[in-house]
């Protein structure tokens, strides 16, 4: 598997470099990765077919002047920024069966995941379909989507750690699709952040993954990303 761990200035680059992962592997046989990054700018990024105007509090955003960006996989809307650590991988459908039924492969990378906030040092466990939550209060820290190819999958997470978490409850709004334990709590109530160090945290999870030494992006990616961003 290989590894880059690479954070791009803006957030479409960001978010297109996921797709050129992808992409890189179903139909350039460049097989698996892992990748992290997080923002510097804020902004906000919707699911595949998220919609703003039922998401977003776009009077907030716009006097804020927050891009409202949208991902090629599924799932919720999110906000990201500083203290938002998200990672990537990129997952051969043959190499792991697991990942055929979309359920089974979000809790069988989930507890990878998990493994690794363990040896990090943070309890966690798994909410169907996709969350990632810790304490006897079941605040949610990590959310997740996917992208299925016909070879590959392409699987986003967060992990927030050091988040101002006052942003969530200005830019979105409630969802309209809630997982039963949230119970109906707002935000604030509903998410926190949890006391990791991301640099050991990355060192577990591409340990769990049998991920290679970090690299940076070849220069077949970053041709794939220009053209990405310029589409």
């Amino acid at each position: 598997m290989q590894f880059r761990d690479i954070s791009f200035p803006t957030p479409q680059e960001n978010i297109a470099f996921d797709d050129v992962l992808l992409a890189m592997a179903e139909k350039h046989g460049a097989g698996e990765y892992l990748r992290f990054w997080e923002s510097s700018p804020i902004f906000i990024v919707l699911g595949r077919i998220g919609r703003a105007e039922t998401d977003v509090n776009a009077i907030h955003t716009q006097k804020d002047n927050i891009p409202v960006l949208k991902r090629s996989s599924g799932g919720g809307t999110v906000v990201q920024g500083p203290g938002c650590l998200n990672y990537t991988l990129v997952l051969s459908k043959q190499k792991h069966p697991e990942l055929n039924d979309l359920r089974k492969s979000y809790a069988w990378i989930s507890a990878k995941v998990i493994e690794a906030l363990r040896q990090a040092g943070v309890e966690a466990y798994f909410r169907p379909t996709s969350d990632l939550a810790t304490g006897p209060g079941e605040k949610k820290f990590s959310g997740n989507a996917q992208r299925r190819g016909k070879h590959y999958i392409l699987h986003h997470g967060t992990i927030l750690y050091k988040f101002d978490l006052s942003l969530i409850s200005r830019y979105l709004k409630m969802p309209e699709d809630i997982p039963a334990y949230r119970k109906g709590r707002g935000h604030t109530d509903f998410v926190t952040n949890i006391p990791i160090n991301p640099v050991v945290f990355k060192d577990h999870l591409a340990n769990g993954f049998h991920a290679s030494a970090p690299q940076l992006p070849s220069a077949e990616e970053l041709s794939l990303l220009k053209n990405f961003c310029n589409s």
